[in-house]
């Protein structure tokens, strides 16, 4: 399994016999260009703002999953949670969606543009994660001290940080989001310096959880 980081919320998950990506970005709104020639058999998409919906800038005719729900497709199982955009239950932002997913016998959990704090039994649907993908740059979502709290209740074992402010950005985004270091500085990580990609299997995660920044 391999994951890798196509920029703001959208990564790519491919397993052995799927690839998933997740919320695709339209580069004119985001600042950032998105990838060329990314293919996936399967798009999972939060919500429909043009940040995380522009499934036209993959290749191919992947499924596309949108919103709350069960589905299974070519042995990927997934599972979407209703969930807000904002702390009104969906009266600023709408709502989001998050997306469990099963691949390679591992459990990925993607919060999407989650905007508020999760009742114990949402967590509690998300016991057992090995990969959570949190959003930590506030503003839009949960920020930095909150994204913490959360991922300390979730326990998963590695936690990918996302939607945070970056050099690139368009002014609109990059300007609003706090940067990733704030995030680290809550989970007592400073320093983590960016990986790549990230290569791993079920029988290779860390005892002891670990946050991994993906360049």
């Amino acid at each position: 399994m391999e994951i890798t980081s196509l920029g703001h919320s959208s990564f790519r998950l491919k397993g052995k016999t799927a690839t998933v990506v997740t919320d695709p970005y339209d580069p004119a709104m985001v600042g950032l260009a998105f990838p060329k020639h990314v293919a996936a058999d399967i798009v999972t998409v939060s919500h429909d703002h043009g940040d995380h919906n522009a499934v036209g800038n993959l290749e191919g005719r992947p499924f596309v999953v949108r919103g709350p729900g069960e589905y299974e497709i070519k042995g990927v199982g997934i599972v979407g949670i209703g969930v807000y955009h904002d702390t009104e239950n969906g009266a600023q932002r709408g709502s989001n969606t998050i997306y469990r997913i099963e691949l390679d016998g591992l459990s990925f959990v993607h919060l999407g543009d989650l905007g508020h704090s999760l009742s114990a039994d949402q967590v509690d649907t998300l016991d057992g994660v090995d990969i959570l993908f949190v959003p930590v740059g506030g503003y839009y979502t949960i920020d930095a001290p909150t994204a913490a709290a959360l991922v300390n209740k979730i326990s998963p074992s590695i936690v990918i940080p996302m939607h945070y402010g970056r050099k690139g950005l368009s002014e609109k985004i990059g300007t609003v989001l706090s940067p990733v270091s704030q995030f680290l500085k809550e989970m007592g990580k400073e320093g983590a310096a960016p990986q790549p990609k990230l290569v791993l299997s079920k029988d290779k995660l860390p005892e002891e959880m670990q946050v991994v920044v993906l360049e």
